[in-house]
């Protein structure tokens, strides 16, 4: 945009420059009495991301492909960047006073971290990087995080209370993708935003402000290749967006990293499937580390989040590391997906 300069020349606007900390720290002003300690431990994750990006872009020149050889605890495989981001993040998140417990779907178990201090009130539940098995190919991956409060009355070493709670409870969620660039969508409950780093100054720059799923996408997302063991409801609904029941006629478009695949249907709409099969019932991502804070950025910024039958952030987790299938996108797509959803399932 250009303004008429004094002289008669014109000179362009300087753009307005918000890093995700002064974001940040705006934001916390709607909560009375705000100490700064949520926003020092955003700045963790900020940090941490920082430094898994570092090594993202420059692992075709290091040592950090391929797999360790180390199964997790989900019995998969281990990356050596699954190793080294879930490592910068329990080292970053650890120094927060402010944080008492860590949950990474790396480890068995949750990390109790300053134990006995009574400044310690959140949790943090993190997939430290998905879609790691991509990065030999050079496809984006990400990381994924989420923020819960202390409930009332769980003692300080009970780690599992802290972070077994609905995803309603998350008082901020949010990822980072590591592609072209490297962005990072967040929300504290009060709208979705995104920031780009800037790699010549180090910063997250506000480049996605107040970001609104649209009512209706162009695209769909799944892995087809498993459709045959899909429950029959998933087959019909895609069999409507190729046929143009909903209007126009839905392209595919799957990335095979979540995080990137739910990234795109955030900006552009759509919708993301992630079924359960005859292999996995119960569904392949996780509840707590993956859904839930994909399912919060959804509906904060004007989308839907379901399991197939119920909303994803009413789920009563009952294990850390409980799995569940996932659909998630614009209203449009969703309304018309829940046509599907059996009478005795729906609500439950």
């Amino acid at each position: 945009m250009t303004a008429p300069h004094p002289g008669g020349s014109p000179h362009l606007r300087t753009p307005t420059r918000i890093t995700v900390q002064q974001h940040i720290l705006q934001e916390q002003k709607r909560f009375p009495g705000a100490s700064g300690e949520f926003s020092w431990l955003l700045s963790g994750i900020t940090l941490a991301t920082k430094l898994i990006q570092a090594q993202v872009r420059r692992a075709g020149l290091t040592d950090l492909l391929g797999a360790d050889g180390a199964v997790n605890v989900q019995g998969e495989v281990q990356q050596k960047l699954d190793i080294y981001s879930n490592e910068v993040l329990a080292q970053c998140l650890s120094v927060r006073e402010s944080i008492g417990v860590l949950a990474s779907e790396e480890n068995e178990q949750p990390i109790l971290v300053h134990r006995g201090s009574e400044n310690a009130n959140y949790a943090v539940v993190f997939d430290p990087l998905d879609g790691s098995s991509n990065i030999d190919v050079n496809v984006s991956v990400g990381t994924t995080f989420s923020i819960l409060r202390r409930p009332e009355g769980v003692e300080l070493h009970e780690p599992e209370k802290w972070v077994l709670q609905p995803g309603n409870k998350q008082i901020a969620a949010g990822y980072v993708v590591y592609g072209s660039s490297t962005i990072l969508v967040y929300s504290v409950g009060n709208g979705v935003h995104g920031f780009t780093l800037d790699p010549s100054i180090g910063a997250y720059m506000l480049s996605h402000p107040n970001i609104r799923m649209p009512e209706q996408g162009k695209y769909y997302s799944v892995n087809e290749s498993y459709r045959d063991s899909f429950p029959p409801r998933y087959a019909q609904f895609i069999d409507r967006l190729r046929a143009g029941t909903l209007g126009q006629r839905y392209a595919s478009r799957y990335i095979g990293s979540m995080v990137a695949d739910v990234h795109r249907t955030l900006l552009k709409g759509g919708v993301f499937l992630y079924p359960p099969t005859t292999d996995n019932p119960q569904g392949k991502l996780r509840l707590l580390y993956e859904a839930n804070p994909v399912a919060f950025l959804a509906e904060q910024a004007g989308g839907m989040a379901i399991d197939g039958e119920r909303r994803v952030l009413d789920i009563e987790p009952d294990s850390i590391h409980q799995r569940t299938p996932l659909v998630v996108g614009s209203r449009m797509e969703l309304a018309d997906f829940e046509r599907f959803i059996p009478s005795d399932a729906a609500g439950v």
